[in-house]
């Protein structure tokens, strides 16, 4: 049997990011990817025109279906909006025997919010602590610690920050600094710093969900967290370096480019 992977996020309509994203890179990577809706959002390339969250019952409804029945041997988490699914999401992966990711979603590409102010606590005291490994940009990493990253010398501060709230590794993502596009992946006491060159391309919609999904994906296979998270990186670059332009606004980065390249 394939390894299986759940996704707990939202739907985004233009196919960019999300579970659409999300299931994109678990089949390009090899896994059967698997869903947990929890919130609707009209999407495109210029934006989030709207969002609504799904009730709680219906996100703990979708969870258990899956995990009761098929099993998972990794758990990715999104787009979680509220405090109400953000508790619920990370009291079901406490109860799950698999590794799990979780992507703190604060906002969009676009800078169109995705996560309530009032969840903001929940995903400190409750989210976080229930991770293998964190995933936060710098702007999330502004949003939940306080902690403003302005160049690469500043990462470790913000993987200490982050890691303060209980995730067993952090990734802090470099992506919106200048030059190569650098991360810090800690547990506090051994580092990794992954590198690669920066693409100059504006059509990178849905890289947080993709690197997430990604790390997932490889953690279901049985690697290691360093291991995990350097082949997804690699994913990744190679995803960014393909990104198309699709609508008037940021096109997505092409989950298939191993099979075109």
């Amino acid at each position: 049997m394939k390894p299986r992977v759940l996704t707990v996020a939202g739907s985004d309509s233009g196919g960019g990011a999300g579970i659409q994203a999300d299931l994109k890179t678990m089949l390009a990577l090899g896994v059967h990817g698997m869903s947990v809706v929890t919130a609707v959002t009209a999407q495109n390339s210029l934006g989030v025109q709207g969002a609504w969250p799904l009730p709680v019952e219906v996100v703990r409804a979708q969870y258990r279906s899956v995990v009761d029945d098929i099993g998972v041997q990794a758990v990715k988490t999104g787009m979680l909006a509220s405090a109400e699914l953000v508790e619920a999401v990370a009291e079901l992966l406490a109860g799950t025997d698999a590794p799990a990711v979780v992507d703190p979603v604060g906002v969009s590409k676009h800078g169109d919010s995705l996560l309530a102010a009032s969840a903001l606590e929940s995903v400190r005291t409750r989210l976080l602590p229930a991770a293998t490994v964190a995933t936060p940009n710098l702007d999330e990493v502004a949003q939940l610690a306080g902690v403003h990253v302005e160049s690469e010398g500043d990462l470790r501060r913000a993987a200490e920050a982050v890691l303060a709230y209980g995730p067993r590794w952090v990734l802090i993502k470099g992506g919106h600094l200048t030059g190569d596009a650098v991360d810090l992946l800690t547990d506090g006491s051994e580092e990794h710093w992954l590198r690669a060159p920066r693409h100059d391309n504006r059509h990178t919609h849905g890289t947080g969900c993709t690197l997430a999904s990604a790390i997932a994906s490889e953690l279901a296979k049985g690697r290691s967290v360093p291991e995990a998270v350097t082949e997804a990186k690699a994913y990744v670059t190679g995803a960014i370096k393909g990104g198309f332009a699709l609508g008037d606004g940021i096109g997505p980065v092409d989950h298939a480019w191993r099979f075109t390249a």
